[in-house]
């Protein structure tokens, strides 16, 4: 059930008085005095679908509350109510605030009342899209993925690995929501399907590709971008996936003139983190990294790459936890939920699933087919 409960901040109590006999009947909201107030009710009390708020406010203004309420619940539908109606303050409102409605004072009740109507339905679309995110489109995103795991374990075992490393970054810089970089993430090498198999076991072993076959694999942005494209509300995950592979100054893959901050921040995002990962992989880690990466002048975006290392002081984010167990198990003694911690290969020592994933029924399901025909590789070690 979607909220539907209101929150009106002013620092006049005789307006919030006059909401309460106006409005009671028809809503169920909340009231605060002033920003800091608010904020408390939001993070306590929420969510709230729509929030009003007054633009002249001691200690904190209309815009700064709504500001700051958009990064603490960016669903909620917000609106500006106030007495100064120049154009500065609506520009100022509307921008910084990211309101949905702008509103004079003194607001009739009955404008009032079918503004909040709307903004009550408004936010009942955005739940329902939300629920169909996580619901439908994601859950179809995590099968795909955890099959493509299979099909090709290094490059697509990587992308789910990261993940955390994504969302967690991706939050550290306020980017709201985090979805389309979690997805870009484990959709990154989708165009990985149409390379041969020879090529990648050349990948998988680290031998050294042929000009046609380096091509091969340099084109797999464009065709993972042009599966992705088809498929609504993936249209954004579609451009990152294309550009995973671009340089901060425009070189790279596509060949086109996007450069700087045109890249999709996302697909700047990946880059960094995809490339830091290689080398944790080689050993080269922390400090060592950064001074890496920073010498490869106009690849990474330098801010974000120095962001990055703030961010992850030391490793990236890893479902592999130093503070827990390991356990050496067998593939009948494997669980769902359970991470891994070291490679899982078969005993002709092809990789089946990489260190860093955390199992599923499918993959286990997969692991003992594998140890009734080719034979697995044991002991296991998970967490």
């Amino acid at each position: 059930m979607h909220s539907t409960k209101i929150l009106f901040v002013d620092d006049d109590p005789n307006l919030l008085a006059a909401f309460q006999r106006n409005l009671k009947k028809q809503f169920t909201f909340d009231t605060a005095m002033g920003g800091a107030d608010a904020l408390e009710l939001i993070k306590s009390n929420g969510p709230y679908a729509v929030i009003v708020a007054d633009m002249q406010m001691p200690g904190m203004n209309g815009v700064e509350l709504l500001t700051k309420a958009s990064e603490i619940a960016p669903e909620t539908v917000r609106v500006m109510l106030t007495g100064n109606a120049d154009q500065k303050t609506a520009i100022e409102a509307v921008n910084q605030g990211r309101i949905a409605c702008f509103l004079n004072k003194p607001c009739e009740p009955d404008t009032l009342q079918l503004t909040l109507q709307s903004c009550l339905k408004q936010y009942a679309l955005v739940c329902v899209e939300r629920e169909l995110l996580e619901g439908t489109l994601m859950g179809s995103i995590k099968v795909l993925s955890e099959v493509l795991s299979m099909i090709e374990p290094i490059s697509f075992g990587r992308g789910q690995k990261l993940c955390d490393s994504v969302r967690v970054f991706s939050q550290s810089l306020g980017i709201v929501p985090t979805w389309p970089l979690e997805v870009a993430t484990q959709m990154a090498h989708i165009g990985y399907v149409s390379v041969p198999p020879l090529i990648l076991r050349k990948l998988e072993k680290g031998t050294a590709l042929m000009p046609n076959e380096l091509g091969i694999v340099e084109r797999t942005p464009q065709i993972g971008h042009d599966l992705l494209i088809h498929i609504p509300r993936m249209e954004q995950v579609a451009k990152m996936v294309l550009y995973q592979s671009k340089h901060y100054d425009g070189g790279g893959f596509p060949v086109d003139d996007t450069t700087g901050d045109a890249i999709p921040i996302g697909a700047r995002i990946f880059k960094i983190l995809h490339d830091r990962d290689l080398l944790e992989s080689d050993g080269v880690v922390k400090s060592k990294a950064f001074e890496a990466m920073k010498a490869c002048e106009n690849v990474y975006d330098p801010v974000l790459l120095e962001k990055c290392f703030k961010c992850f002081g030391g490793f990236l984010e890893t479902s592999i936890s130093a503070e827990r167990p390991v356990l050496s198990v067998s593939v009948s003694e494997l669980k769902a939920g359970q991470v891994l911690v070291s490679d899982v290969k078969t005993k002709d020592d092809i990789l089946l699933i990489a260190a860093g994933n955390r199992l599923t029924d499918v993959m286990i399901q997969r692991l003992n087919n594998y140890v009734n025909s080719e034979g697995v590789k044991w002991p296991i070690y998970v967490q």
